[in-house]
């Protein structure tokens, strides 16, 4: 843990660093401390002594934190949220995770991939139900083969601290026994200490800020961007949000953010997708085709030695479009942006089928899945005819 810690907090501090030096480097003058609405224009700032800034425009940015169940008795040490991890002087041997939403799952299988046996306890029927089913089935089959116990349907109704761990109880009336049980309830809105009411605003119960056209919240000059105003909650759009409510405070044209918006999700194997999902495609009654590549028919795949990956293609065969791309593998989150920019620019997949990719590399598998999903189209022309 100690070598994690490490390494985290030198990627943060990096980070930090380099967001820093663009707001210098860019004249934004940068205020510590803590602050609050003292009225719609005016901010104030408590760090070593009370300071207050004015503005005609004013952006909330605030973000989350992990959302905590009140009837759950969190000690940091065996019963603690997702913040509280990096806060453990050990790596546990085993961890109940409950909720199986992207952070928990993430989570998971990154316990899991440090040899922690895990068990995950969701209350819906199925992972992130929001992704491909076929990506998903994919990630708990490896999740499976590395000893995850997946509890599917299942609610907790209790979590009482023992010496040496702790006792989770299954409304089914299982009960799980591990070292560290780690709540992944969603997140909730950095807002209560804002004082928004002194600017005529005000959160929901998640601690999360309406918005409207362009980010602008109930009062015209103000803004709010990011997890704070809740979905989607990721940080490539979260850092969109800000740009463009930033933009239009300034009154600069800028288009609006695009729809195609990439979803990363870093388990281990990662998922990521662009487009939709063949049940969103089912539902609507939109025909499609679909092509497939595993990563272990590429010669990168099998240096990489990842037999999991798998890249999906969904494509119209009324115009030949890429309708949606999913991936399950190493650097998913990567691989992905190549179907995002043929699917922003209009593309097909001839010109996938057509493209030459470096070998060996993982992009090749949209040529793999390319050729696959036309052999279909073309199998199913010929029977039409």
């Amino acid at each position: 843990m100690d070598d994690l810690r490490l390494r985290t907090r030198q990627v943060i501090e990096g980070e930090v660093d380099v967001v820093r030096h663009q707001l210098l480097r860019n004249h934004v003058h940068l205020i510590d401390g803590s602050a609050h609405f003292v009225d719609p224009h005016t901010i104030a700032v408590t760090g070593t002594a009370e300071l207050h800034v004015t503005g005609e425009r004013i952006v909330v940015a605030t973000g989350t934190r992990p959302a905590r169940p009140p009837a759950v008795e969190f000690d940091d040490l065996t019963i603690l949220d997702s913040d509280g991890l990096l806060r453990l002087d050990r790596i546990p041997a085993s961890v109940v995770v409950v909720g199986a939403g992207v952070i928990g799952i993430e989570y998971a299988s990154m316990f899991a991939a440090l040899g922690t046996k895990v068990t995950i306890v969701e209350k819906r029927p199925r992972l992130l139900d929001f992704c491909d089913a076929q990506i998903t089935e994919g990630l708990q089959y490896h999740l499976r083969d590395l000893g995850v116990v997946f509890r599917l349907g299942e609610e907790v109704t209790a979590v009482d601290r023992h010496d040496g761990g702790a006792l989770t109880s299954l409304v089914s009336g299982k009960q799980v026994a591990a070292e560290v049980v780690v709540y992944a309830a969603g997140r909730q809105g950095e807002t209560e200490d804002l004082a928004l009411e002194a600017a005529g605003l005000e959160a929901d119960a998640r601690g999360r800020i309406a918005v409207g056209p362009n980010y602008r919240t109930a009062v015209d000059h103000i803004y709010a961007a990011g997890d704070v105003i809740g979905w989607p909650g990721l940080a490539a759009t979260s850092m969109e949000q800000g740009r463009l409510a930033s933009a239009h405070a300034f009154g600069d044209r800028t288009a609006s953010m695009s729809r195609l918006l990439p979803y990363g999700i870093y388990t281990i194997p990662e998922i990521s997708y662009v487009g939709r999902t063949e049940e969103e495609l089912t539902d609507a009654a939109v025909p499609y085709e679909v092509g497939l590549s595993r990563y272990r028919e590429l010669a990168r795949g099998q240096i990489l030695g990842d037999l999991y990956g798998l890249l999906k293609l969904l494509v119209s065969p009324l115009d030949r479009t890429i309708l949606g791309v999913h991936v399950l593998g190493t650097n998913a989150t990567e691989v992905v942006h190549i179907g995002q920019a043929v699917m922003g620019l209009g593309g097909t997949v001839d010109y996938l089928v057509d493209a030459v990719f470096n070998y060996p590399t993982l992009a090749e598998a949209y040529k793999v899945a390319a050729l696959d999903a036309k052999n279909k189209l073309i199998a199913v022309e010929r029977m039409a005819r």
